[in-house]
């Protein structure tokens, strides 16, 4: 993996390479969909090139090191500019939903910034995957998610390069956040009190259609600029999806009761405290729901034609979805992106912190184990694991950060087992990972300040086992040092019982796997 390179040779699945097979720009590579699309693209016997803020969160994927990688931002000229070099199709995977009132703007920006950068690179085609929109609904009087998405398809068409604009409704995929909204408010609540956009018709995609679909537009002719409608072949309402997919994943059948008075925003805020998702996403979610939207027309079919057995009816996409779910194989989860205002700061190496304040409670523990298999512990934290300290203080900590718009808790895992740089873990992101050394973590709940989780496996000077553990805050204002110092009295039993509870669990695993070792 490189941050600025000739990109490697492409190869297809009949292990052909060409050093001229036309060159791929991603954006939003490190999210649901442009996760998917790098390995795909991969796969068709095309050359990648993606564009990520943060490039050590690719670092880990199994396509790593096939991809040219450039550290960049689609607000950025300059870093779109170096990005779009010798690129022949770029695609667009990126908006800000969820980052307050002026996502619109900086939807818009992005996009223009995009359009303009292109033309002037050359590149033959943008490829962009938008939102479906209702049938005689004026733009003006669309959700701001959807009036966003739909203005960004405009900017790239008129921006002088052929443009595919692919416009989906809900997506439903392990991991999507359309599907794990529907997951979660489906087995959680028997019995439903819902908001009236339940009874809104919809025509739900499968995520492997979206994907054919993007990777097919690739080729399209030059003289095909426009906008196509993509779903399944499924037309119904969200309250016949839920009921699908009880049906599909053997629920007893849901008792539903839709009540008008339950308002959009009252509506946004219960699927944030059902559901893994947060508020903030969850409510333009919820409005774009309000609206009716069905395909009007299959002209991609012209062009990517549709092989047998597809597009996938609802009732398939559901189920292979839930058994990748159940089998621990979601490559790549909604939470996979950053959380929008979430922090990014580095940890700090300067101890001083240039002049600032920087709290530490450091733990240190000799473990009667390998190294391996404490580290075995350290990365299955979290999630179904737990946080092997006091579970009631974490579950208020979750419910907290919910109550004032963050995270929360349940983002759970994407692997039960194994972990890797920028994935999502609870309220915490994997900033670095050294396999069998450090896991280090940045938090991502609200707080009035910085803060990071480390763990080490490592030996001591006599070769000892040794676990050790940091967690570190860097207040923002006279706030945040009131923040620390309130909840310091707790560090002990949380973080003390941490440590002491993972080095327990790693020796209690050596001594189990012991009698099964002397046979």
């Amino acid at each position: 993996m490189t941050e600025r390179s000739d990109p490697p040779p492409a190869s297809d699945r009949s292990g052909r390479t060409s050093r001229t097979a036309p060159l791929c720009l991603v954006t939003g590579a490190t999210g649901y969909i442009g996760g998917r699309l790098v390995p795909a693209l991969l796969d068709a016997g095309y050359r990648v090139r993606c564009l990520a803020r943060t490039p050590g969160k690719l670092r880990d994927h199994p396509w790593a090191d096939r991809v040219d990688i450039v550290r960049g931002d689609v607000t950025d000229e300059a870093s779109v500019r170096d990005a779009m070099r010798g690129a022949d199709v770029a695609y667009y995977l990126v908006h800000a939903l969820g980052t307050g009132p002026g996502f619109e703007g900086t939807d818009r920006r992005s996009a223009a910034v995009f359009a303009r950068q292109a033309r002037a690179a050359g590149v033959r085609r943008l490829v962009y995957l938008g939102g479906l929109t209702p049938v005689g609904v004026p733009e003006g009087r669309l959700s701001p998610h959807l009036r966003s998405r739909a203005e960004v398809g405009h900017i790239l068409l008129a921006s002088g390069v052929p443009t595919t604009v692919l416009r989906a409704a809900v997506i439903l995929g392990s991991g999507s956040v359309s599907f794990e909204m529907l997951r979660y408010l489906t087995e959680r609540l028997p019995l439903m009190i819902t908001p009236r956009w339940l009874r809104t018709r919809i025509q739900p995609i499968a995520v492997r259609d979206v994907l054919r679909y993007l990777v097919g537009s690739a080729e399209m002719p030059p003289d095909v600029s426009r906008a196509f409608d993509i779903g399944g072949p499924d037309i119904l309402t969200y309250r016949d999806l839920m009921v699908h997919y009880a049906a599909v994943a053997g629920l007893p059948r849901r008792l539903i009761l839709p009540v008008p008075l339950l308002t959009l925003r009252l509506s946004g805020l219960w699927v944030g405290l059902v559901t893994p998702v947060p508020a903030s996403i969850a409510r333009p979610l919820a409005d774009s729901l309000r609206h009716e939207v069905v395909c009007r027309e299959h002209d991609i079919a012209r062009y990517v034609p549709d092989p047998p057995g597809a597009p996938l009816g609802c009732d398939e996409a559901l189920a292979l979805a839930l058994r990748r779910v159940r089998e621990a194989r979601v490559t790549t989860r909604w939470s996979s992106a950053s959380v929008p205002g979430a922090p990014s700061d580095p940890l700090p190496t300067d101890p001083a912190w240039a002049g600032g304040s920087l709290y530490t409670d450091e733990r240190e523990r000799l473990v009667d184990t390998t190294p391996d298999q404490l580290w075995r512990v350290i990365e299955g934290v979290g999630g179904d694991n737990g946080w092997y300290s006091f579970p009631l203080a974490w579950a208020v900590r979750g419910w907290l950060d919910r109550l004032v718009g963050g995270v929360g808790l349940r983002r759970g895992r994407r692997d039960a087992a194994r972990l890797r740089a920028g994935d999502s873990l609870d309220f915490w992101r994997v900033e670095e990972i050294q396999r069998g050394r450090l896991l280090r973590l940045r938090a991502e709940m609200r707080l009035p300040g910085l803060a990071w989780l480390e763990m080490y496996a490592d030996r001591d000077e006599r070769g000892r086992t040794r676990y050790r553990q940091r967690a570190l805050f860097h207040p923002r204002g006279l706030l945040g040092h009131a923040y620390w110092w309130s909840v310091a009295p707790f560090h002990a039993a949380v973080f003390g019982g941490m440590a002491r509870n993972i080095t327990k669990a790693a020796e209690q695993a050596t001594a189990a796997t012991a009698p099964e070792a002397a046979r």
